[in-house]
């Protein structure tokens, strides 16, 4: 602490300084200094808080619109269900609507337009978030559920089993292994994605750093540490999921 206040009290006097008295001043009034490694901490888990609650729904979302939009089309001609079809016919406008709009846009509208009253900001972020996700997984889902031989479908019905039924032990099954890749890559764009809460008081990793920054007026070593922890992350849940492939090609061989 004592070399750090000098070598700071050098620095703002315009003294000459070596490389390294800069960077460790640098470093530690951006992580160190009044715990502020403890605002990324705090930070670090607002953000995988509010990536879990935006999965879960994006999951929900996702699954229950490919399902509906699925059904509709593999019905049989003169068979048509009209429930079906109103349900087909908003769940296609809700996907154009979300996937056509920035993620951006569509935060400011829930947090200062929808939930302009609210003050819990991570709760509106992961649910905008989970909005948008769903509309993405939605797609990646159904072409999964389309991707399956229609034969496995029929199979399952004659043994007697509901459409639902047939969905849940036969097709989605299947499908899961096919789409998994492409849930994994959703699921870290949505990790990623996260940072954008800050712009409606959302307080993860991003909105941490640029309280540092808006104190310590050096944005370098808070911006870049900031960069660093997403790194990390991403590459622990690329890992776990390359770990979880691997265990389902495994199962496919035994």
């Amino acid at each position: 602490m004592e070399q750090f206040e000098a070598w700071s009290q050098l620095l703002k006097s315009g003294e000459t300084v070596s490389s390294f008295q800069r960077f460790y001043v640098y470093f530690y009034q951006a992580f160190i200094y009044k715990d502020r490694w403890m605002q990324y901490l705090q930070g670090v888990l607002t953000t995988l808080y509010v990536t879990a609650l935006a999965l879960l729904l994006g999951v929900v979302l996702g699954v229950l619109v490919s399902v509906v939009r699925t059904a509709h089309d593999q019905q049989r001609l003169g068979h048509r269900n009209p429930i079906l079809g109103i349900l087909n016919i908003l769940f296609k406008i809700y996907v154009t609507v979300i996937r056509g709009t920035p993620m951006m846009v569509q935060l400011l509208i829930m947090g200062f337009v929808v939930f302009s009253s609210s003050k819990n900001f991570a709760l509106v972020g992961a649910l905008t978030l989970g909005i948008n996700s769903g509309a993405y997984q939605a797609e990646i889902i159904r072409g999964g559920l389309m991707s399956v031989d229609a034969g496995q479908n029929e199979a399952g019905r004659s043994l007697g089993l509901t459409y639902m039924d047939t969905m849940r032990f036969i097709i989605i099954p299947q499908a899961i292994k096919a789409i998994l890749p492409s849930l994994g890559n959703e699921f870290i764009v949505l990790l990623k994605d996260t940072s954008l809460i800050s712009v409606i008081g959302g307080k993860e990793l991003l909105y941490a750093a640029r309280g540092i920054v808006s104190r310590t007026y050096e944005a370098m070593y808070p911006f870049l540490g900031t960069a660093a922890i997403y790194l990390v992350l991403v590459l622990i849940f690329t890992w776990l999921l390359g770990r979880f492939e691997r265990r389902l090609r495994e199962s496919d061989r035994r």
